[in-house]
């Protein structure tokens, strides 16, 4: 079984087969009986107590009528099957031809262990997926960073801000600006419980952040109790003063709706005024995206004269907002930094139920 017939030099072949890192087999081109086999091929597929020497009966999941149909027509046959060697298994690759040696034709099968290989693959594919996982934490990262910033500043300030690195301070000629404040809250944060507190306030806020995106406009910030938003920056739009109308109006109604179903209730001043303003990106390390001007001054200090519940303009703010709405006169009142100013309390709108 261990001999090669005719080949030359036949003990340097046996010594060059005997000491590659892959099994070797020859075997009769016709009987497919096996003439030789190197060291690692028996160890692979030792022989079995009932061998009847063909190479069909070494090779397990060898299918043999293909393997031979194969050869037939001057193509290899190869497969993968998995070995026991002791705790472990060893995947190997097959690979069966026929080859003429020394004038006849003989079966020559090669067996080649792909543990490396597999190992390979499986280094690769580890970080294949963890290459992934890190692409997918550093998405989800990114995503949760521009969302952080998109609630410090407009979307328009946070592109430039990430395309140049800066964001540039632009001047509005005019803009409408809201500023809201509650009734009593200084009180109310000091009497009840301090989580409750705030969890409504959250809830508020929660909402008024809808109402304001509903209708373009944008909430600046907070300030305690204090809520401020515009519209008309930093995308200018024609019906700005329309639109901070109708979120007050939301605003109010969303509170009212809100107090026949709580315990507590929570009553809102609210201003509306329109002028110049400037938006800017402040600070280095901590950013805060801040308006300044006339427009929001004059919204504070509207605030601060209206009564609980109402939303009060002033007499220019009510000529842009026109017929659309419903205002009532207040007379004239001094407001500091304006002078005397012919106020208006903003009701309702015309074209529906508010």
């Amino acid at each position: 079984m261990n001999e090669i017939r005719n080949p030359a030099r036949p003990e340097a072949l046996r010594e060059a087969l005997q000491s590659l890192r892959v099994g070797v087999c020859l075997a009769d081109g016709d009987s497919w009986e096996v003439r030789f086999e190197n060291a690692r091929f028996f160890k692979w597929f030792p022989p079995t107590d009932d061998d009847s020497g063909l190479l069909e009966g070494r090779l397990p999941e060898m299918d043999i009528e293909r393997a031979r149909k194969r050869l037939g027509d001057k193509r290899p046959y190869t497969y993968e099957v998995e070995v026991q060697q002791g705790q472990r298994k060893h995947p190997l690759a097959i690979e069966i031809r026929a080859e003429e040696l020394g004038g006849e034709t003989l079966v020559v099968v090669e067996a080649r262990d792909l543990s490396k290989q597999r190992q390979a693959e499986y280094m690769l594919d580890s970080y294949s997926r963890m290459a992934e996982k890190h692409a997918r934490d550093l998405a989800k990262e990114k995503e949760r960073v521009e969302k952080l910033l998109l609630n410090l500043m407009p979307r328009p300030v946070y592109e430039e801000m990430k395309s140049f690195g800066t964001a540039t301070p632009q001047r509005f000629e005019t803009a409408s600006v809201l500023m809201l404040d509650f009734v009593g809250f200084t009180e109310m944060a000091v009497a009840r419980d301090p989580s409750s507190t705030v969890a409504e306030l959250n809830d508020i806020f929660t909402a008024f952040d809808r109402i304001v995106e509903l209708f373009g406009c944008e909430r600046i910030k907070t300030i305690g109790d204090a809520y401020l938003a515009v519209s008309g920056m930093p995308e200018a739009s024609p019906d700005h003063a329309a639109n901070i109308a109708k979120v007050a109006l939301r605003m109010r109604r969303y509170l009212n709706r809100r107090n026949e179903s709580h315990p507590h209730k929570w009553l809102c001043r609210v201003g509306i005024g329109s002028g110049a303003l400037i938006g800017s990106l402040i600070g280095v390390q901590k950013y805060v995206y801040d308006v300044f001007g006339p427009g929001v001054n004059l919204a504070a200090r509207l605030e601060g004269l209206a009564d609980p519940m109402q939303i009060l303009t002033n007499e220019d703010m009510a000529f842009q907002l026109g017929d659309g709405f419903l205002l009532e006169e207040r007379g004239e009142e001094k407001v500091r930094g304006f002078g005397t100013q012919v106020l208006y309390e903003l009701k309702g709108e015309r074209a529906g139920q508010i």
